[in-house]
Protein backbone atom coordinates (compact mmCIF):
# COMPACT_ATOMS: atom_id res chain seq x y z
CA UNK A 1 0.00 0.00 0.00
CA UNK A 2 1.17 3.32 -1.18
CA UNK A 3 2.54 5.66 1.86
CA UNK A 4 -0.25 9.24 1.83
CA UNK A 5 0.57 12.59 4.14
CA UNK A 6 -2.11 13.11 6.41
CA UNK A 7 -3.27 16.66 7.13
CA UNK A 8 -6.13 18.25 9.17
CA UNK A 9 -9.12 18.95 6.93
CA UNK A 10 -11.42 20.38 9.41
CA UNK A 11 -11.44 22.01 12.70
CA UNK A 12 -13.97 23.39 15.29
CA UNK A 13 -14.02 24.82 18.76
CA UNK A 14 -16.53 25.54 21.67
CA UNK A 15 -16.16 27.06 25.01
CA UNK A 16 -18.35 27.63 27.87
CA UNK A 17 -20.59 31.24 28.14
CA UNK A 18 -19.21 32.24 31.20
CA UNK A 19 -16.45 34.26 31.78
CA UNK A 20 -14.04 34.82 34.95
CA UNK A 21 -11.91 38.14 34.58
CA UNK A 22 -9.20 39.51 36.86
CA UNK A 23 -11.75 42.03 38.69
CA UNK A 24 -13.92 38.66 39.60
CA UNK A 25 -10.55 36.82 40.87
CA UNK A 26 -9.75 39.84 42.85
CA UNK A 27 -12.83 39.20 45.01
CA UNK A 28 -12.07 36.21 45.62
CA UNK A 29 -8.17 35.66 46.06
CA UNK A 30 -5.13 37.88 47.41
CA UNK A 31 -4.26 39.32 43.68
CA UNK A 32 -4.96 42.03 41.19
CA UNK A 33 -5.32 42.75 37.59
CA UNK A 34 -1.54 43.68 37.11
CA UNK A 35 -0.06 41.16 38.79
CA UNK A 36 -1.25 38.35 36.66
CA UNK A 37 -1.36 39.68 33.44
CA UNK A 38 2.47 41.02 34.24
CA UNK A 39 3.23 37.29 34.87
CA UNK A 40 0.95 35.43 32.67
CA UNK A 41 -0.52 37.82 29.98
CA UNK A 42 -3.81 36.76 31.00
CA UNK A 43 -6.86 39.09 31.23
CA UNK A 44 -10.11 36.77 31.48
CA UNK A 45 -10.77 32.95 30.97
CA UNK A 46 -13.84 31.22 30.23
CA UNK A 47 -15.42 29.43 33.00
CA UNK A 48 -18.06 25.97 32.87
CA UNK A 49 -21.16 26.35 35.18
CA UNK A 50 -21.60 23.66 37.34
CA UNK A 51 -24.38 21.55 34.99
CA UNK A 52 -21.61 21.88 32.27
CA UNK A 53 -18.90 19.09 31.48
CA UNK A 54 -16.28 18.24 29.67
CA UNK A 55 -17.60 16.32 27.04
CA UNK A 56 -20.36 18.59 26.13
CA UNK A 57 -17.26 21.49 24.60
CA UNK A 58 -15.83 18.44 22.75
CA UNK A 59 -18.81 17.48 21.27
CA UNK A 60 -19.60 20.73 19.85
CA UNK A 61 -16.25 21.56 18.50
CA UNK A 62 -15.96 17.84 17.14
CA UNK A 63 -19.50 18.41 15.37
CA UNK A 64 -18.24 21.52 13.89
CA UNK A 65 -14.77 20.15 12.60
CA UNK A 66 -16.82 17.26 10.73
CA UNK A 67 -18.90 19.51 9.20
CA UNK A 68 -16.05 21.54 7.70
CA UNK A 69 -13.89 19.09 6.74
CA UNK A 70 -17.30 17.47 4.73
CA UNK A 71 -17.48 13.91 5.81
CA UNK A 72 -20.34 12.53 8.16
CA UNK A 73 -19.68 11.30 11.38
CA UNK A 74 -20.08 7.50 10.34
CA UNK A 75 -16.87 8.45 8.18
CA UNK A 76 -14.93 8.60 11.66
CA UNK A 77 -12.06 5.77 12.02
CA UNK A 78 -10.85 6.53 15.71
CA UNK A 79 -11.70 9.48 18.06
CA UNK A 80 -9.09 10.20 20.59
CA UNK A 81 -9.98 13.09 22.87
CA UNK A 82 -7.06 14.51 24.97
CA UNK A 83 -8.46 15.44 28.32
CA UNK A 84 -6.97 15.33 31.82
CA UNK A 85 -10.85 16.51 32.91
CA UNK A 86 -13.40 13.87 31.87
CA UNK A 87 -16.68 13.38 32.72
CA UNK A 88 -15.86 10.81 34.80
CA UNK A 89 -13.02 7.91 35.28
CA UNK A 90 -14.84 5.52 33.00
CA UNK A 91 -16.31 5.52 29.90
CA UNK A 92 -13.16 7.69 28.24
CA UNK A 93 -14.59 10.84 27.64
CA UNK A 94 -13.89 9.84 23.59
CA UNK A 95 -16.24 6.79 23.83
CA UNK A 96 -19.03 9.29 25.03
CA UNK A 97 -18.76 11.93 22.56
CA UNK A 98 -18.60 9.14 19.82
CA UNK A 99 -22.33 8.27 20.87
CA UNK A 100 -22.99 12.20 21.04
CA UNK A 101 -22.16 12.37 17.87
CA UNK A 102 -23.39 9.26 16.22
CA UNK A 103 -19.99 8.11 14.73
CA UNK A 104 -21.01 4.10 15.35
CA UNK A 105 -17.58 2.90 13.25
CA UNK A 106 -15.12 4.40 15.44
CA UNK A 107 -13.19 3.51 18.22
CA UNK A 108 -13.26 6.15 21.16
CA UNK A 109 -10.51 6.41 23.52
CA UNK A 110 -8.79 9.36 25.66
CA UNK A 111 -4.80 10.32 25.80
CA UNK A 112 -3.86 11.66 29.31
CA UNK A 113 -0.58 14.12 28.60
CA UNK A 114 -1.97 17.40 29.80
CA UNK A 115 -1.63 20.25 27.74
CA UNK A 116 0.33 18.48 25.17
CA UNK A 117 -2.33 16.25 24.56
CA UNK A 118 -3.41 17.20 21.76
CA UNK A 119 -0.42 16.99 19.96
CA UNK A 120 -0.22 13.28 21.36
CA UNK A 121 -3.41 12.32 19.42
CA UNK A 122 -2.68 14.08 15.81
CA UNK A 123 1.04 12.57 15.88
CA UNK A 124 -0.61 8.65 17.13
CA UNK A 125 -3.22 8.92 14.22
CA UNK A 126 -0.81 10.31 11.75
CA UNK A 127 0.94 7.13 11.17
CA UNK A 128 -2.19 5.32 11.13
CA UNK A 129 -3.71 7.04 8.26
CA UNK A 130 -0.62 7.19 6.58
CA UNK A 131 0.20 3.69 6.66
CA UNK A 132 -3.91 3.22 5.19
CA UNK A 133 -4.97 1.54 9.23
CA UNK A 134 -7.32 4.51 8.65
CA UNK A 135 -8.74 7.01 6.84
CA UNK A 136 -10.05 9.28 8.67
CA UNK A 137 -9.29 10.24 12.40
CA UNK A 138 -10.85 13.00 14.95
CA UNK A 139 -8.71 14.32 18.07
CA UNK A 140 -10.35 16.30 20.48
CA UNK A 141 -8.69 18.84 23.52
CA UNK A 142 -11.24 19.46 25.66
CA UNK A 143 -11.34 20.54 28.76
CA UNK A 144 -13.21 22.15 32.37
CA UNK A 145 -10.13 23.23 34.33
CA UNK A 146 -11.64 25.24 36.48
CA UNK A 147 -13.30 22.70 38.36
CA UNK A 148 -9.60 21.64 39.39
CA UNK A 149 -8.54 25.08 40.53
CA UNK A 150 -7.95 26.23 44.01
CA UNK A 151 -9.18 29.60 44.59
CA UNK A 152 -7.49 29.87 47.98
CA UNK A 153 -4.08 29.41 45.52
CA UNK A 154 -3.63 32.47 43.27
CA UNK A 155 -0.59 30.95 41.77
CA UNK A 156 -2.54 28.21 39.80
CA UNK A 157 -6.04 30.13 39.89
CA UNK A 158 -5.42 32.65 37.69
CA UNK A 159 -4.38 30.62 35.14
CA UNK A 160 -6.74 28.24 33.62
CA UNK A 161 -9.93 28.47 31.77
CA UNK A 162 -12.31 25.56 29.89
CA UNK A 163 -13.06 24.94 26.33
CA UNK A 164 -12.39 22.12 23.82
CA UNK A 165 -11.21 22.16 19.96
CA UNK A 166 -11.23 19.68 17.58
CA UNK A 167 -9.47 18.38 14.31
CA UNK A 168 -10.51 16.00 11.97
CA UNK A 169 -7.46 14.54 10.11
CA UNK A 170 -7.51 12.29 7.16
CA UNK A 171 -5.76 11.53 3.97
CA UNK A 172 -4.22 14.81 1.64
CA UNK A 173 -1.76 15.31 -1.34
CA UNK A 174 2.14 14.67 -1.57
CA UNK A 175 3.82 17.98 -0.08
CA UNK A 176 0.79 19.01 2.74
CA UNK A 177 -0.13 17.65 5.85
CA UNK A 178 2.22 16.69 8.85
CA UNK A 179 5.45 16.85 7.88
CA UNK A 180 7.69 15.90 11.03
CA UNK A 181 5.88 15.53 14.30
CA UNK A 182 7.38 14.11 17.95
CA UNK A 183 6.20 13.54 21.64
CA UNK A 184 8.10 13.04 24.73
CA UNK A 185 7.71 12.92 28.28
CA UNK A 186 10.19 12.70 31.87
CA UNK A 187 8.55 11.78 34.75
CA UNK A 188 11.16 13.17 36.70
CA UNK A 189 9.43 16.39 36.67
CA UNK A 190 6.18 15.24 37.79
CA UNK A 191 5.65 17.84 41.24
CA UNK A 192 6.52 20.41 38.85
CA UNK A 193 2.82 20.45 37.70
CA UNK A 194 0.29 17.72 38.78
CA UNK A 195 -3.00 16.68 40.91
CA UNK A 196 -2.36 14.04 43.48
CA UNK A 197 -5.27 12.87 45.06
CA UNK A 198 -8.48 11.33 43.29
CA UNK A 199 -6.03 8.37 42.29
CA UNK A 200 -5.48 5.19 43.23
CA UNK A 201 -2.38 6.72 45.57
CA UNK A 202 -4.31 8.27 48.02
CA UNK A 203 -7.67 8.46 46.93
CA UNK A 204 -10.72 10.31 47.39
CA UNK A 205 -10.79 10.17 51.84
CA UNK A 206 -11.27 12.94 54.28
CA UNK A 207 -7.62 13.96 54.31
CA UNK A 208 -6.99 14.35 50.74
CA UNK A 209 -10.13 16.39 50.85
CA UNK A 210 -8.85 18.27 53.39
CA UNK A 211 -5.30 18.59 52.24
CA UNK A 212 -6.75 19.95 48.93
CA UNK A 213 -4.80 17.18 47.01
CA UNK A 214 -8.14 17.38 44.53
CA UNK A 215 -6.41 20.77 43.26
CA UNK A 216 -3.77 21.42 40.64
CA UNK A 217 -0.63 22.07 42.12
CA UNK A 218 2.38 24.12 40.35
CA UNK A 219 6.35 24.96 40.85
CA UNK A 220 5.91 27.88 38.36
CA UNK A 221 9.37 29.16 38.09
CA UNK A 222 11.27 25.25 37.75
CA UNK A 223 8.34 24.82 35.41
CA UNK A 224 8.60 27.73 33.43
CA UNK A 225 12.92 26.41 32.23
CA UNK A 226 11.87 23.44 31.66
CA UNK A 227 8.86 24.41 28.92
CA UNK A 228 11.10 26.84 27.32
CA UNK A 229 14.02 24.64 26.42
CA UNK A 230 11.65 21.67 25.90
CA UNK A 231 9.45 23.73 23.43
CA UNK A 232 12.23 25.38 21.71
CA UNK A 233 14.40 22.53 21.10
CA UNK A 234 11.41 20.45 19.96
CA UNK A 235 10.51 22.74 17.75
CA UNK A 236 13.79 23.20 15.93
CA UNK A 237 14.42 19.36 15.86
CA UNK A 238 10.99 19.02 13.91
CA UNK A 239 11.62 22.35 11.46
CA UNK A 240 14.81 20.35 10.45
CA UNK A 241 13.27 17.41 10.01
CA UNK A 242 10.31 18.86 7.59
CA UNK A 243 13.56 20.35 5.19
CA UNK A 244 12.74 23.76 6.56
CA UNK A 245 14.38 26.53 8.28
CA UNK A 246 12.83 28.81 10.91
CA UNK A 247 12.54 31.78 8.62
CA UNK A 248 10.39 29.24 6.75
CA UNK A 249 8.00 29.21 9.14
CA UNK A 250 4.60 31.37 8.23
CA UNK A 251 3.08 30.72 12.10
CA UNK A 252 3.81 29.09 15.47
CA UNK A 253 0.96 28.29 17.67
CA UNK A 254 2.24 27.20 20.57
CA UNK A 255 0.20 25.80 24.23
CA UNK A 256 -1.11 29.18 25.53
CA UNK A 257 0.26 28.05 28.74
CA UNK A 258 1.70 31.78 29.96
CA UNK A 259 2.80 34.57 27.32
CA UNK A 260 6.25 35.05 29.05
CA UNK A 261 6.79 31.37 28.05
CA UNK A 262 5.27 31.83 24.54
CA UNK A 263 7.74 34.81 24.22
CA UNK A 264 10.88 33.25 25.80
CA UNK A 265 10.63 30.11 23.42
CA UNK A 266 9.92 32.44 20.39
CA UNK A 267 13.06 34.22 21.49
CA UNK A 268 14.92 31.06 21.91
CA UNK A 269 14.12 29.96 18.22
CA UNK A 270 14.67 33.24 16.75
CA UNK A 271 10.97 33.27 15.51
CA UNK A 272 9.99 37.29 14.96
CA UNK A 273 6.99 38.29 17.32
CA UNK A 274 4.36 38.63 14.48
CA UNK A 275 4.87 35.15 13.71
CA UNK A 276 3.62 34.04 16.72
CA UNK A 277 -0.38 33.60 17.38
CA UNK A 278 -1.44 34.14 21.32
CA UNK A 279 -4.73 34.25 22.32
CA UNK A 280 -4.19 33.86 26.31
CA UNK A 281 -5.51 36.89 26.73
CA UNK A 282 -9.02 36.11 26.49
CA UNK A 283 -8.55 32.32 27.04
CA UNK A 284 -6.14 31.57 29.40
CA UNK A 285 -4.11 28.30 29.79
CA UNK A 286 -6.56 25.66 28.48
CA UNK A 287 -4.13 22.44 28.39
CA UNK A 288 -4.92 20.31 25.90
CA UNK A 289 -7.77 22.43 24.15
CA UNK A 290 -5.23 25.35 23.85
CA UNK A 291 -3.72 24.84 20.57
CA UNK A 292 -6.83 23.62 18.62
CA UNK A 293 -8.79 26.56 19.86
CA UNK A 294 -5.84 28.87 18.70
CA UNK A 295 -5.25 27.04 15.27
CA UNK A 296 -8.84 26.84 14.44
CA UNK A 297 -9.18 31.13 15.08
CA UNK A 298 -6.32 31.44 12.88
CA UNK A 299 -7.94 29.41 9.91
CA UNK A 300 -11.06 31.51 11.03
CA UNK A 301 -9.33 34.79 10.66
CA UNK A 302 -7.06 33.87 7.56
CA UNK A 303 -3.84 34.05 9.71
CA UNK A 304 -3.80 29.99 8.17
CA UNK A 305 -4.84 29.68 4.36
CA UNK A 306 -3.59 27.17 2.10
CA UNK A 307 0.02 26.54 1.45
CA UNK A 308 0.91 27.72 5.72
CA UNK A 309 3.65 26.55 7.16
CA UNK A 310 3.02 26.33 10.20
CA UNK A 311 4.68 25.14 13.96
CA UNK A 312 2.67 23.81 16.91
CA UNK A 313 4.45 23.16 20.22
CA UNK A 314 3.24 22.12 23.72
CA UNK A 315 4.70 21.43 27.24
CA UNK A 316 2.49 19.74 29.93
CA UNK A 317 2.39 18.19 33.18
CA UNK A 318 4.05 14.98 33.04
CA UNK A 319 6.15 16.18 32.16
CA UNK A 320 5.40 16.19 28.09
CA UNK A 321 6.22 17.88 25.28
CA UNK A 322 6.17 17.73 21.38
CA UNK A 323 6.34 19.32 18.12
CA UNK A 324 4.53 19.37 14.72
CA UNK A 325 5.48 20.91 11.28
CA UNK A 326 1.66 20.90 9.41
CA UNK A 327 1.63 22.33 5.55
CA UNK A 328 -1.79 23.16 4.61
Amino acid sequence: MTAQNAGIIGMGHAYPEGILTNADLEKMVDTNDEWITTRTGIRQRHKAAANEYTSQFGTKAALQAIERAGIKPTDIDIIICATTTPDQIMPSTGALIQAQIGATNAAGMDVFAACSGFLYGITMVESMIRTGQIRYALVIGAEILTKYVDYTDRGTCVIFGDGAGAAVLGPVPEGKGILATKIKSDGRYEEQLYCPGGGTKLGITHDSIDNRDNFFKMKGNELFKVAVRSMADISAEMIEKAGYTVDDIDLVVPHQANQRITDAVASRLGVPEEKVYSNIAEMGNTSSASIPIALDECIESGKVKEGSLVLLTAFGGGVTWGGTVIRF
